[in-house]
Formats: structure tokens, sequence, C-alpha cells
């Protein structure tokens, strides 16, 4: 089981943006010398509380200040752009980070962003699929091009001049081309489903309880099964809300805390999805009131916190939950209010969690 870092990024609203840019970048810095094998970063135009517009950009200032890691978005919102847009620029990314990358998309959630870009009353799913399909005949076909889908259209054929290089567009440096994964945050998500039926990897939100988690892998199987695809769990990563201190007391008496970054992302997260009448993704149980929906009990549901050997043992029972291993964890960041509590989060959960969770892991896998 491979170790990953998830940042949307979320910040404090009062944050300087130039700060919290040098804060996102020095924690995947550390993610990459602690072993982390990849680190995604979500993708908002119209949010200062989740500032990075363009991760790929935003990525390319990590290349050359990291060794191994991965870079992943978290992800493209396929509906707002044009898949030509998105082709050159991904192609362009694998060459300059030589295949250090995962193509997550997506087909949004910020709603002023679909309010920008005039998609709140399309189909953004099945955009999703359509840019995707394009974009990968792009990637695999030369000039001249003439790609019809049913929302975008790809034509260069009249102006073609093969002497002057005019016509072709990038491919990717990975063949046939980057890994595709899409989040999946719903009960039983039809997303989830979907991306069985296609062969793409999935990445199952921290913000919903376990129980919810299990079933992303279940919709996972269907749509396999529907598409006589063989499962593999290493396609499955599961984001988490991670916090590993010293001792026991030191986790708990932080998140009792009126005022914490963890606090802070529940109450964000919370008051988003009510917005939009989505706390049924923050439940443990269908028949979990609304009113039951705080941030105390979300802190409760859904980080997993503590000594080593506690987080160790919550995540072992995770795991066991999940129906066992499956390929990454992603530890997901949090706006850094005690900045040296949260770096050693991330030393502890590398050096002391995951080395005795993999032992585990691979006892599950041998027995099987």
């Amino acid at each position: 089981m491979d170790l990953g870092l998830f940042m949307m990024p979320l910040h404090d609203l009062k944050r300087n943006i130039t700060t919290a840019l040098q804060e996102d970048r020095e924690a995947i810095i550390l993610a990459d010398k602690l072993g982390f094998s990849e680190a995604w970063v979500g993708e908002h135009t119209s949010a200062s509380s989740e500032p990075i517009v363009d991760p790929l950009q935003f990525f390319a200032t990590l290349i050359h200040a990291t060794q191994n890691i991965k870079f992943a978005t978290g992800v493209l919102n396929l509906p707002q752009q044009h898949p030509a847009s998105v082709a050159g620029r991904v192609a362009q990314f694998d060459h300059l980070s030589n295949g250090r990358y995962i193509m997550g998309v997506g087909p949004g959630g910020l709603t002023t962003d679909m309010e920008l870009f005039n998609t709140l009353e399309m189909n953004r799913a099945e955009m999703v699929a359509d840019s995707v399909d394009i974009i990968h005949k792009i990637w695999a076909s030369d000039p001249p091009y003439e790609i019809i889908g049913k929302y975008w259209k790809v034509v260069v054929k009249e102006q073609v001049i093969p002497s002057l290089g005019f016509g072709p567009m990038q491919k990717p440096y990975q063949k046939p081309y980057p890994p595709i994964a899409i989040s999946v945050m719903s009960p039983s998500s039809s997303s989830a489903r979907q991306a069985g039926e296609r062969g793409w990897n999935i990445v199952s939100a921290n913000f919903t309880p376990p129980e919810n988690v299990a079933t992303h892998w279940e919709q996972y199987a269907i749509g396999c099964s529907n598409a006589g695809r063989k499962l593999d769990r290493k396609k499955w990563r599961v984001a988490r809300s991670i916090l590993v201190t010293d001792t026991d007391q030191e986790a708990a008496d932080y998140l009792a805390r009126d005022k914490t970054s963890y606090g802070a992302y529940y109450d964000y997260i919370i008051e988003d999805m009510a917005a939009f009448k989505l706390l049924g993704v923050l439940k443990p149980s269908k028949d979990t009131p609304d009113a039951d929906v705080t941030r105390k009990n979300c802190l409760n549901w859904m980080v997993v916190s503590g000594s080593p050997k506690t987080v160790l043992d919550k995540l072992v029972a995770f795991v066991d939950q999940m129906g066992g291993p499956f390929g990454t964890l992603l530890m997901t960041q949090k706006d850094w209010d005690i900045p040296a509590m949260h770096k050693r989060t991330m030393e502890l959960l590398a050096h002391d969690v995951m080395p005795k969770l993999r032992q585990h892991v691979a006892t599950l896998q041998a027995a099987e």
C-alpha cells in the first residue's frame, strides 16, 4: 500500500495567497522527502478558499524541487475547458515531468465555477466522458483531425502544413497516455460504477464516513463486471483526514479546541454540503438526522487521530472494514495552523505508521 498526499487545498480566508501557495509547495516537497508516492491538488477558478486555479502550472514549479513523487490533478474540471486545450497542456506537463503525472478528472463541484463557465444545467458527468474520449482520440491520431463528440469537436484539416509542422497536437510522454482517475464521494456513487466500466482509477473522498467509502468499491466492482474488466484494488485510492501526534492526549487536546484547521475544514464541508442538500455524503447512515451532522461528530466519524500506535490500530481496522487492502492511502492536507504539528504528522505517518500498516497488508495478501 502506497502513501500519498491530497490537498484541495483549503485555506483560511484571511491567509495571504502568496504565503498559502508557498506552504502548499513546502508540504509537497516534504512529502517527497518522506517517501510519499503522489500528491493530489485541486482546481478552482472562483474560490479564495481553494485558491489553485491551475494545478498543472502549480506542479510545474515542483518538478525540479522533488525527486520521485508523482503529480496528480484532483481534479481537472473537464466540462469547463475545451478537450484540445486539456490534451495539449497535459501532454506538455507529462513531458516536463518525465511521466510523473496522474490525470485526475471530474465534473467540477464548485457552483460558482459552474455559473462562470455556464455548465450549471449541463450533464457534467456525460461531458467528462465525452471530453476524455476526445482527448484520447487526439493522442491516438495525427492530422488531419476530425473528431466529433457530443459537446465539442476537434477539426484541423484545411490548414495543415506538414513541412512547417502545422497541425500535429502533442502526445503525452506516457504511452498510450497518463492513467485516468476520478473522485467519488456519495454513497453508492454512480461515478465509481462508471469508472469501473471504463477502467479508470477512483479516489474516495476523505469527507465521507468509512461506511460510505466501502460502497465506492462495491459500485466500482459492479462497473468492472458490467464491462468484463478484471478487478484491481490497486486502482482504488482512499483519502482520509489523519492526525498523528506523539501521544493520544496531544491529538485529543488539539481537536477539542474551538479553533483548529481540522475543525474549520469540517465546518466548511458541512456548510458546503448543506447548501446543496448533500448532507448525506457526511452521514454514516441514511437514517442519521441532519442535526447530527456537526463538527464534533464529523471529527469523530472521519478523522483518524492519536499516537502512532493508535493511528495504526485505527487504520488496520479501516483496511479490514474496506474488505482488504487498497492501492494508496491519501493523507488529506489541512491548513497549517501549527506548522510543526502538521509536519510531525506527516513524519510520524510515513516513518512510524505506514511500515507496520504495510506489514499488516502483506499478511492479508499472503493469506489470500
